[in-house]
């Protein structure tokens, strides 16, 4: 198995962060590694809780993938489970992996530290690594946008 693991500073306080992690109105802002649509983000956002996110890309292929919370502290990390619903993940179809991120507060707002584990292949990695860093880099740019860590 591999992991890897992203570090993005986020001019947002940490529970401003925190919650577009978690709510499905702020899951909408950044959901995806394109600028295609989240249509459908549901969240219940306590350790046992589940969550769902499908999101279409510009390409028009739809994904969607699932999990359970296993960690919630807010406003600094949380960890959940990760599993691809649809068909077009096929080195980790059927297969449950984590994802960890870990929220803390700088003077510019927020060191966001991002780590997606237990995926099965070198592939998958890269594919997860490219697929985060275009939703990752859509959160900074949409706290960016809104006015630095006040907000």
């Amino acid at each position: 198995m591999t992991s890897l693991t992203l570090v993005r500073r986020i001019a947002a306080r940490p529970s401003i962060v925190f919650d577009a992690l978690t709510t499905p109105d702020g899951i909408a802002l950044w959901w995806g590694p394109d600028e295609g649509p989240v249509l459908l983000a549901e969240t219940d956002v306590r350790v046992g809780g589940r969550f769902r996110v499908r999101f279409r890309m510009l390409d028009g292929s739809e994904h969607e993938s699932s999990g359970e919370y296993i960690e919630v502290v807010k406003p600094s990390r949380l960890v959940m489970t990760w599993r691809w619903i649809h068909e077009g993940e096929p080195d980790e179809a059927g297969q449950e992996s984590r994802v960890e991120i870990d929220l803390r507060p700088v003077d510019t707002g927020s060191e966001l530290t991002f780590t997606h584990s237990r995926l099965q292949t070198e592939a998958s990695r890269a594919s997860h690594e490219d697929g985060w860093n275009g939703a990752i880099d859509k959160l900074v740019r949409h706290f960016a946008a809104s006015g630095g860590p006040e907000t």
